[in-house]
Parts: structure tokens; sequence; C-alpha cells
């Protein structure tokens, strides 16, 4: 968003729009397959003298057998139905290898059971779907730390209690975490509605902002896209209706703008929201 002052007017020029990114992997091929090395048993003695030079029978050395080593089993870290943090970095590190191109959602379901079915397979494991030590560790060696971006921004978690700045007064309460918006009045949520932001190149701020322009049949002056129900809380960065997230989902994201998908409910409450209402953006 630029700002020009000009003769007793504020020009304001939009600079988000409804651009999208779409994530990448390092593809299918990394990793190497576990090398097996075959070791020839321990031979007899070759043939020997006994106490008659003439002996030609060859001395026999008992052979000296060893316990066999047994590997502790693999055990089972998550598998099909089992949901939760751990669940979304393992998704979030299976995306990082081009396995898995959905979520993270933070449930183990079909779709990661079969990432890691592949996965295994590639890697010369047995092709179980879940997730064992084995195939973890494995996992872990070919990947890195998953960001909050990659954790969370293709889909949420259920919502926790709002900010406590979202307790007073009038607010657009925006968790990145759950993504959501709440609407709130005095600490009363009006409405609620799921919500996409910015991608990590372009992030939507964090902090406490308050609306400064609304914008009905706003287009995007950078990128020309449209920006319907627009409500401006920091620069170029608004709340507004996004065609892209209603058709793609989360598999894309915007220029900052934290993008709404449900038509019906951005109307009402953009019919709603007042100049100078509060905005409130957090994990």
């Amino acid at each position: 968003m630029v700002f020009a002052a000009g003769a007793g007017a504020l020009a304001l020029v939009a600079a988000v729009g409804g651009c999208t990114v779409q994530p990448t992997g390092d593809g299918r091929g990394g990793g190497t397959s576990p090398v097996h090395i075959d070791v020839p048993a321990t031979r007899d003695s070759p043939r020997g003298h006994g106490s008659n030079p003439g002996d030609a029978s060859p001395s026999r050395t008992p052979r000296t057998k060893s316990a066999p080593r047994t590997a502790a089993p693999a055990r089972v870290l998550w598998s099909d139905g089992d949901h939760g943090r751990d669940v979304r970095e393992l998704q979030a590190r299976l995306k990082q290898v081009a396995w898995l191109f959905d979520g993270p959602t933070g449930t183990y379901d079909d779709l990661t059971a079969k990432a890691v079915t592949g996965f295994q397979g590639k890697r010369g494991l047995p092709g179980t779907g879940r997730t064992d030590t084995v195939t973890w560790q494995r996992l872990l060696a070919m990947t890195h730390e998953p960001t909050k971006w990659e954790l969370y921004a293709f889909g949420g978690q259920p919502a926790a209690p709002p900010d406590p700045r979202c307790l007073t007064g009038r607010v657009l309460c925006i968790s990145k975490t759950s993504r959501t918006l709440r609407w709130m009045i005095d600490g009363r949520t009006v409405s609620e509605m799921p919500v996409r932001f910015g991608t990590e190149l372009t992030p939507t701020r964090e902090g406490v902002f308050h609306v400064y322009w609304k914008s009905r049949h706003h287009v995007s002056t950078l990128y020309d896209s449209p920006m319907p129900y627009a409500m401006f809380f920091s620069g170029g960065q608004a709340v507004h209706y996004s065609y892209d997230f209603a058709a793609r989902g989360y598999a894309g994201g915007s220029h900052g703008c934290v993008n709404v998908r449900d038509e019906e409910k951005i109307a009402a409450l953009f019919a709603q929201v007042r100049d100078g209402d509060k905005v409130v953006v957090y994990w």
C-alpha cells in the first residue's frame, strides 16, 4: 500500500492481490537404500599333520558358533487415526521430500499412510504405511525442522480460546494457528470463518491494528486482482474475500492479506465492521 497526500484526500493504492504460491519439494529420488554386506562363514582349518608323519587325514578344528544378533524390533510411533502436533510434523517432513502434497492437517489419514508406504518402499523398508522408529529416523536424516509456516500454512488445528487482546471492544480476532477469524464484540463471538494468510515470502503482519478503510468492490492495482469486501488494517494488507481461496483452498496463499473463502459470511461481516474497529493477528 502506498500513501500519497493530495488536496484534502488520501489516495490509497492496494498492493495485495490474489496471486498464489505452490509448495515445492525436493523430489522422490532422495535418500539411499541400506547396503547389505554378506560376510562368509569361518571355514574349517586346512588339512594338517597328525602325530604320525604319514597320516594324511585332516586335522579337524571344532567350529566356534556365536549367538545370533537380534535387532530390536521397530516400534510403531504413529498410524492411521492418530492426531496431534507430532503427526503434523511428520506430514510437513513428508512434504519436504515430495511424498505428501496436502496438509499438514495433524490427522494421520489415508493420504498420510499412502505417503509413508511410498517413502518406505523407496528405501527398502517394509511398506506398512505405519511410521515406526526406523522410518522416522530415515525421514529425520533427509529433512529439516519444519517452520511454523510449514506446519500450519495449509490447514489449521482446533481453535483455542481467543487472544486476551480480543476480549474488549469490537475486534477482528485472527489466529494464524487455527486459521480462523472471529468477529467479537465485548468478548462474545458473533461469527467465525476459516481464513488463509500470506506466504512465507510475503507474510501477514502480526500485532494490533485498526480498520482504516473499507472498499466493497476493490481491485488491486499492483496485481490486477479483485479484493471484494476489503477491510484494510495495515498498509496494503486487508481482510477480503478471495475467489482463489474459495476454489483451491490452502493450496496457495496471498501477498499478505487475510483471505476469506465464504462470501456470505464476509458480506455480513463487511456490513457490521466500522472504520476504527480493532484487528488482532497472532499465533
